[in-house]
């Protein structure tokens, strides 16, 4: 009789249920673990023995034994939070993260991320996300790297444009032969040029190289018959001239040192079209480089145009660089180059005004009989910013929010899955290595190549069914007592057995 093989058999059922016994109370207790995934336990019965009966040979089973112990890799839900660094993966991939200064990998579905003192995008266990470093335009700059802000400033970045869209009121009259002469950089006052001397004005703050502001004013005076522009065919009832101008102390190019034209940086003309009123033609003279900038025979007309087709002024905000700018009323030049005319303010009685292939903008300058007002007026510049905040987007881009209105592309956060994923390593704190059986790590920009997306300011909770769970707990306690039923029966038969010598 092979009675006792049967307590083999009830040991290996309570071996077994009493392993997945321990299965269920990991789950459990990791049922508000953030990015757990639940396991689950499988049973295979083990050799059975033959034995010999009237029919022939048959078997009888010897007991069961674990199959596999699997991961339940079913997407969590997710959880909305007030950080912006709470990372959740929706669909297929693992965040990769590293320990720090090491090259080590691991993977975690927890995406608890947050910047420590030295800049480094950490989980709670210190280990430091990587992903790519992204260049102005988001492209990939180099290999998957660390994720580490090294500076939370942004450069500044000096001004080469200005736009300025007015409407000048076309009842408007003549204030002063010339607001170039009526400028007086010297006036003891401190003020430039007296408010009587023209007809409208308008002001932009512009940054130089070094990230300080300075006020660029552009002053607006409708033409009169003996203004230095009107070389007798101009239609001064369309036409007004203007300069573009700093403060005098902010402009610090070396001719214009005392000199009454300092903080002049261009002059010119404005000519609006007699029946719609729009701006359809300009001219634009700037200081030659030679002798005293006071005189209309060194200030020429603009050589170089914007690749947009403004023409554009060399200003000087810090001592010895010169910043070029350009300046946008409403139109373009077509070929960056004039036709014709006066080279110099001094010529143009003799030779009119030059003149250029010019083409509206969307948004142009007008001359319309109301109130003058600025329309629309911005440039491109910016001083030095400071990291106020930090997002990241569905694709896995992290940029930064700074003070100067900036928002700059930071580093695109990096995704790994694996062919054999159920190989992968449990090492505790919610981490995964790869093995030989999971292959390596297949890596990616999220919402690519059939890794998930990035949903930001979410953790992605448990998957685990505290209901399902607790039914697998009865029918695995059920098992056991069964078994454990088994080894008692079987000891009241050896019982039986020994009770019949007496």
């Amino acid at each position: 009789m092979s009675i006792s093989s049967s307590l083999f058999s009830g040991i290996s059922g309570l071996s077994t249920n009493g392993n997945a016994m321990s299965v269920i109370g990991d789950n459990i207790a990791n049922v508000n673990t953030i990015g757990f995934k639940a396991s689950r336990t499988t049973f295979q019965d083990v050799l059975a023995q033959s034995v010999a009966t009237a029919s022939g040979t048959s078997q009888i089973g010897r007991g069961s034994a674990l199959s596999a112990i699997d991961t339940i890799f079913q997407q969590g839900s997710f959880e909305s939070t007030s950080t912006a660094t709470d990372l959740a993966i929706g669909g297929n991939g693992f965040f990769i993260v590293a320990p720090e200064g090491e090259e080590t990998q691991y993977y975690t579905r927890a995406g608890q991320f947050r910047f420590d003192a030295d800049g480094n995008f950490i989980n709670p266990e210190g280990y430091v996300a990587r992903g790519w470093s992204l260049d102005e335009n988001g492209n990939d700059v180099g290999t998957l790297q660390s994720i580490r802000l090294s500076a939370f400033t942004s450069p500044p970045e000096f001004t080469g444009e200005i736009t300025a869209i007015t409407n000048l009121n076309m009842e408007d009259i003549s204030s002063s032969d010339s607001i170039f002469d009526a400028w007086n950089a010297t006036d003891p006052t401190g003020d430039p040029i007296g408010d009587e001397a023209y007809g409208y004005q308008t002001s932009i703050r512009v940054y130089d190289a070094l990230g300080s502001s300075h006020d660029i004013t552009i002053l607006y005076d409708k033409m009169n018959a003996a203004s230095e522009y009107n070389d007798g065919t101009v239609d001064l009832n369309n036409s007004w001239e203007y300069i573009v101008t700093s403060y005098p102390s902010d402009d610090l190019r070396t001719a214009f040192a005392g000199s009454d034209a300092q903080g002049v940086l261009m002059r010119g003309t404005l000519t609006f079209d007699a029946t719609s009123g729009a701006l359809e033609q300009q001219t634009a003279f700037v200081y030659g480089g030679a002798g005293d900038p006071t005189l209309p025979a060194n200030w020429t007309r603009a050589t170089t145009f914007s690749p947009d087709g403004y023409p554009e002024f060399t200003a000087q905000f810090v001592a010895g660089v010169d910043q070029a700018v350009a300046v946008q009323y409403g139109t373009r030049s077509t070929n960056g180059t004039w036709t014709g005319g006066a080279t110099t303010v001094d010529d143009v009685a003799a030779s009119g005004l030059p003149t250029s292939s010019w083409e509206p903008q969307a948004l142009t300058s007008t001359q319309y009989a109301s109130s003058s007002t600025t329309v629309y007026q911005t440039q491109n510049g910016y001083g030095t910013g400071f990291l106020e905040n930090i997002s990241v987007g569905t694709d896995g881009i992290m940029v930064g929010h700074y003070s100067n209105g900036q928002i700059l592309n930071l580093y695109r956060v990096g995704l790994a899955k694996f062919n054999n994923q159920q190989a992968l390593s449990k090492i505790g704190g919610n981490l995964w290595t790869a093995t030989r059986e999971s292959g390596d790590a297949i890596t990616g920009h999220p919402g690519e190549n059939g890794l998930g997306r990035i949903s930001p300011n979410s953790l992605e909770q448990s998957n685990v069914d505290i209901a399902s769970e607790f039914v697998k707990m009865i029918t695995t306690e059920r098992g056991f007592q069964a078994n454990s039923r088994i080894i008692t029966t079987v000891d009241s038969m050896l019982q039986e057995l020994i009770n019949l010598k007496r």
